[in-house]
């Protein structure tokens, strides 16, 4: 008997996401062994909520405009999922929703958070005895997640953000004279330097930006930040820092912490940027500006590198193919056979090994000085960013698609996780 499959999206949306989510869905039309995908509606709240979305309403064209339009199409949440001892009714509401939508097959596709609570929902089977076949997708910007060579979303943040960095750069170079001598760039990141990182590609030259790069995993030395950035000043006549939202004194508090924490337990994360430019005034005096990525970063689809387009439609395509062959609590991961030329494909990593842990820049990918990257970074950064897939465009704009999005029709009491 063909089971539906309950497909959601979970954490901070990118680019690319939507492809993942074109790959599931028409890999899982192709299959008599599944009905209908619904996908949840905000995530695992639509789970919940039983606000489930019917995408066999969805024409083949519009589902297929998914791979270039950016965002969740479903919506996306931020929701910890507890233990199973620590909230029982949960757990029991999730098999209700399934039992009554007749799901068998489980994707959740997101970042660390999102693969942990795939791996909770996983025990479903085990400990509730329901069968049913659980897959997380991976999808994160930060590219923090363990076992996968990178993660689908960071290959066109980081085309986006090299881009800014080398654009900017050219900007200000040609203001320095008389204006502005520093730029500071915020990008995401909060444990992980990938993003800032990929600011690094811009650098062509010995002079070209950025200038300098500031990582979480390298401790902030105000000393020696203030000093690099005057010496660059002088010998090029202007300053461009990258710099990772993340970025943190030795004692690990960060340099902007805004005093919140978000659904998970995270510190709320914003301002580092002004605060550098405050730090930069305060000792040289310079006139600075600076910019926020933020939302930019991760939506500009219009900028999207192609070998992410490409791996993101992978791991939603595999993730169908893997609960068809029966695996179980495992994620789909994009193994690097080769730099140069850049050859991929797609292996299977445990759920249990994923989970909760944070894939960091390693040292040798960080220069001596702890303000830039490496040849090896680049080695590995580079092919990521690699080719356009453009949009199709109408007036001018990107023509992304807009779902219908329909409900189908509940079938049990209103329930709200707690």
């Amino acid at each position: 008997m063909a089971k539906n499959v309950f497909y959601a999206q979970s954490g901070g949306v990118t680019a690319v996401i939507n492809a993942t989510a074109c790959g599931v869905i028409e890999t899982a039309r192709k299959s008599r062994k599944i009905g209908k995908v619904l996908a949840g509606r905000n995530g695992i709240l639509g789970a919940f909520r039983e606000e489930l979305v019917d995408t066999s309403q969805e024409s083949p064209s519009a589902i297929a405009a998914l791979r270039h339009t950016p965002s969740g199409a479903f919506g996306s949440c931020r929701y910890k999922l507890k233990s199973i001892e620590e909230n029982e009714a949960e757990y029991m509401r999730l098999l209700d929703v399934f039992r009554a939508h007749d799901i068998g097959y489980f994707f959740y596709n997101g970042g660390g958070d999102s693969q942990d609570t795939a791996h909770k929902v996983s025990q479903l089977s085990t400990d509730l005895g329901y069968p049913l076949t659980c897959i997380g997708i991976p999808k994160t910007v930060d590219n923090d997640l363990p076992l996968t060579d990178t993660c689908p979303g960071f290959g066109s943040v980081a085309k986006y953000v090299a881009v800014s960095t080398m654009e900017a750069g050219l900007d200000v170079a040609s203001m320095a004279e008389s204006s502005t001598k520093i730029f500071v760039l915020e990008v995401m990141g909060r444990h992980a330097g990938w993003i800032a990182a990929a600011g690094g590609l811009a650098r062509d030259s010995a002079n070209a930006p950025p200038h300098v790069i500031l990582f979480p995993e390298i401790a902030f030395d105000k000393a020696m930040f203030l000093a690099k950035v005057k010496a660059t000043v002088d010998r090029v006549g202007y300053c461009v820092v990258v710099a990772s939202e993340g970025a943190q004194y030795a004692d690990g508090t960060f340099l902007a912490d805004a005093g919140a924490s978000d659904a998970f337990g995270h510190t709320q994360l914003g301002g580092v940027a002004p605060a550098l430019v405050e730090i930069i005034k305060g000792a040289h005096g310079y006139k600075c500006h600076w910019s926020v990525a933020d939302y930019l970063q991760r939506a500009a689809r219009h900028i999207a590198s192609a070998t992410d387009v490409a791996q993101a439609y992978a791991v939603g395509e595999a993730a169908v193919r893997f609960a068809l062959e029966g695996r179980n609590a495992v994620m789909p991961v994009i193994r690097r056979r080769s730099s140069s030329p850049y050859r991929w494909d797609i292996d299977e990593a445990p759920l249990n090994k994923v989970a909760n842990v944070e894939k960091k820049m390693p040292r040798s990918f960080i220069t001596r000085d702890g303000f830039g990257i490496t040849s090896k970074a680049k080695e590995y950064l580079a092919p990521l960013i690699m080719g356009e897939d453009y949009p199709p465009y109408r007036d001018g704009l990107p023509k992304y698609v807009r779902l219908k999005n329909q409900l189908v029709r509940k079938k049990l009491p209103p329930f709200e996780p707690s």
